[in-house]
């Protein structure tokens, strides 16, 4: 099964090498590994030729943001499996075999993200934590926080039922928008298996330099989704149950008692977890 990954890149030379192995240290063996860098000043030039025999392609050239060089780099593209890592992120090493084995035995998984993982500027991994199940639904109530983007994997008829085409128009929340897409065709799958991590940066850390203005695109994305009557039905009646829940609260009768939680589980639905089966060894769908 071939796995396509796409790295964009601007004057990301302090970690972009680490990157670059965190992928090509995988040893996949039909691994298509493309880097889309946007003109970059520093030495990340350097650093890609220094691996480009290794590469499917690369090109440096300007372009009008990070979402448009990674529609660059699937354009390039053909493998079944598709995904993009950013050029301070980085893979836990065999994520991709894992990757692989949960798309060849499981048919019905086509969108997968793994285990919320953090690296720090040494590379540490200073946090893991079990990722949530997110819903269609939940996106449609805003409670979108966080798919980690680093873990994300799907299939290509996915992606190409969804458009084949990120939101270029987007500066920030590109990533929020595909979700938003691939929900309308697809459940998001949830492993616990480490696959990739975000880097904590002390400064330059554009996804949190510039969180007001994700929010702001993913207001904007949300506010042009048609919400069916039913789901419209649904939301409304989680709502109200949240805002009798803080009356009670705040009158003191209230204290344990989860109403809406419990309305969510069962009108939201729930992400398909995939788990390690240790009596037969292998993956498998919960």
């Amino acid at each position: 099964m071939k796995i396509s990954i796409v790295t964009p890149n601007f004057n990301g030379g302090q970690f972009l090498e680490q990157t670059i192995l965190s992928v090509l240290n995988q040893k996949y063996a039909d691994l298509e590994y493309i880097v889309i860098d946007g003109g970059s000043t520093d030495n990340s030039l350097e650093i890609i030729k220094k691996y480009e025999k290794n590469l499917a392609y690369w090109v440096s050239e300007p372009d009008k943001g990070m979402y448009e060089a990674i529609q660059k780099g699937f354009d390039k593209s053909s493998g079944e499996v598709m995904a993009w890592l950013n050029s301070d992120d980085m893979y836990h090493p065999n994520a991709l075999q894992s990757v692989a084995e949960i798309f060849e035995t499981i048919g019905e998984v086509n969108w997968l993200v793994g285990a919320s993982t953090y690296f720090d500027e040494k590379s540490r991994t200073v946090s893991c934590v079990q990722t949530r199940g997110f819903t269609r639904l939940d996106f449609l109530n805003s409670d979108f926080k966080w798919i980690q983007q680093e873990s994300v994997f799907w299939r290509r008829p996915l992606w190409e039922k969804s458009g084949s085409k990120l939101n270029t128009n987007l500066k920030y929340a590109g990533d929020f928008e595909l979700w938003l897409r691939f929900f309308q065709h697809e459940p998001l799958n949830v492993t616990h298996a480490l696959l990739g991590g975000f880097r904590l940066r002390s400064s330059n850390q554009f996804s949190l330099e510039h969180l007001d203005d994700y929010l702001e695109e993913v207001k904007e994305c949300l506010g042009k989704i048609e919400v069916s009557a039913s789901d419209k039905e649904i939301l409304s009646g989680y709502h109200r149950l949240q805002r009798i829940e803080a009356m009670l609260q705040s009158l003191h009768v209230l204290n344990t008692a989860r109403f809406s939680h419990k309305y969510r589980n069962r009108h939201f639905g729930s992400a398909p977890v995939i788990r390690f089966d240790r009596n037969q060894m292998r993956f498998s769908r919960f």
